[in-house]
C-alpha cells in the first residue's frame, strides 16, 4: 500500500510556479518574493506537505525499514515486545528503527516525523501516556502510511491494532480476589485519559456487579506509572477506604503499591491481596510473589509485524482492511492474592 504524499510538484502546479521556486520558498531563501513564500507555505500547510516523507518513488528504492515507537524501553513489556518485533522483522527481511516517546505526546509526534524523514516504510506505535489528541495518527491514515498500533490505542482511530481483551482480563483478575474472600477492592488505575486503563476499570466494575459488590469512586486511584506518584496514590486510597484487595493496572504500579503498603505495616495478602497485569519477571522475585495477568508479548510483536508488512507489500490498487487482532491472556496466581504453594 503506497503513500499518497503531497510533493513540491503538486504545490508548484497548484500555484502555477516552478518547482525550484517552491523549493526555495520552503527553504526560506531570500530571493523569493514574500507574497510567493507566503502562498507556498500556506498551501503546503493546507495540503499537509512534509519533505522527504515516504516519497512515491520509495517502491523503486526500498528501505526495508520499519519504525517503532514505544512509551519507554525501561518498561519490561515494551522492551520484550521490541525483541519480538525486531526478530519478526528480521525474519521478513526488514530492519527496525526505534524511538521512545517517554510518555510524551509532543515527543511522540516528533518521533513520527523523524522516522518518516528517515524513510521508514511503515510504523508500529504504542501510544504515550499523555496522548489524548490523535490528529498525528489520523494524518498517517489519510496518507495511507502503513501503520499498526499495539497494546495502547484509541478506539476512535480507524487503524489496525494488536491488543488483548483488557476488560475481560480485568474481570478475571477482580473475580479472583472476590473468590478469595475480598469484599472491598480498590483499583489502582493509570491516567484518566488512557483507554487501556479505562477498559480494565470496566472489567473491574463488571466483576463487582456480577458478585453484587458496590462500585465506589473512593476505591479508585489514578497513577502516572512513576513509583513516587503510585506510592502517594496508594496511601491516599488507604486513607479514603478500608480496602482488602487491590487490582493494579500494571505490575509497575503493583510493586510500588506493595512498597507503600509495607511502609504502613500492612501485610500482603493477609491484610490486602493484590493482583496486576503484565506478569513481568520481577513478579517471581518480590516477596510475596505477585499474581498477575500474563499477556502474550511475543505474539503481539509477531502479529504487529505481520499486519504491517501485509500493508507495506500490498499492491498499489489493493485496499487492505483495518485488522484488529485480540490475543488471549492468562491469570498467573501467586502469593500476593492469597495463594500459597
Amino acid at each position: 500500500m503506497k503513500s499518497t504524499q503531497v510533493t513540491i510538484k503538486d504545490i508548484a502546479k497548484a500555484l502555477n510556479i516552478s518547482i525550484s521556486t517552491v523549493s526555495r520558498a520552503l527553504r526560506g531563501l531570500p530571493e523569493i518574493h514574500p507574497d510567493t513564500r507566503k502562498a507556498v507555505l500556506k498551501l503546503a500547510e493546507e495540503l499537509d506537505y512534509q519533505p522527504n516523507q515516504l516519497a512515491k518513488n520509495l517502491a523503486k528504492s526500498r528501505t526495508k525499514t520499519i519504525g517503532v515507537i514505544v512509551p519507554n524501553l525501561s518498561y519490561y513489556f515494551f522492551s520484550a515486545a521490541l525483541n519480538s518485533i525486531e526478530e519478526a522483522a528480521m525474519q521478513a527481511g526488514y530492519s527496525v528503527l526505534v524511538c521512545q516517546s517517554h510518555e510524551s505526546y509532543l515527543r511522540e509526534v516528533t518521533n513520527i516525523q523523524n522516522l518518516l524523514r528517515g524513510q521508514v516504510e511503515g510504523l508500529i506505535i504504542s501510544l504515550a501516556r499523555d496522548t489524548n489528541e490523535y490528529e498525528h495518527i489520523n494524518r498517517l491514515v489519510r496518507k495511507n502510511i502503513p501503520l499498526v498500533l499495539f497494546d495502547r490505542y484509541s478506539d476512535g482511530l480507524s487503524v489496525s491494532k494488536v491488543i488483548v481483551n483488557n476488560r475481560e482480563s480485568a474481570f478475571v483478575a477482580t473475580e479472583h480476589l472476590i473468590n478469595n474472600g475480598c469484599k472491598n477492592i480498590g483499583f489502582l488505575a493509570g491516567p484518566p485519559n488512557m483507554l487501556l486503563s479505562k477498559e480494565r476499570m470496566l472489567g473491574y466494575q463488571d466483576a463487582l456487579k456480577q458478585h453484587n459488590l458496590p462500585f465506589l469512586l473512593q476505591n479508585i486511584a489514578h497513577s502516572d506509572f512513576t513509583q513516587d506518584n503510585t506510592v502517594v496514590q496508594t496511601l491516599e486510597l488507604l486513607n479514603r477506604s478500608k480496602i482488602d484487595g487491590i487490582v493494579a493496572v500494571s505490575d509497575r504500579i503493583a510493586y510500588s503499591a506493595m512498597y507503600a503498603l509495607k511502609q504502613k505495616g500492612i501485610q500482603v495478602p493477609e491484610d490486602i491481596a493484590i493482583v496486576s497485569f503484565n506478569n513481568e519477571p520481577i513478579c517471581t522475585l518480590l516477596s510475596p510473589t505477585l499474581s498477575s495477568i500474563s499477556q502474550p508479548i511475543q505474539d503481539m510483536g509477531n502479529e504487529a509485524v505481520r499486519i504491517l508488512i501485509n500493508q507495506i507489500e500490498a499492491e498499489e490498487d489493493v485496499i487492505i482492511p483495518v485488522e484488529t487482532k485480540i490475543l488471549p491472556t492468562q491469570l498467573i496466581i501467586r502469593e500476593s492474592s492469597g495463594f500459597f504453594s
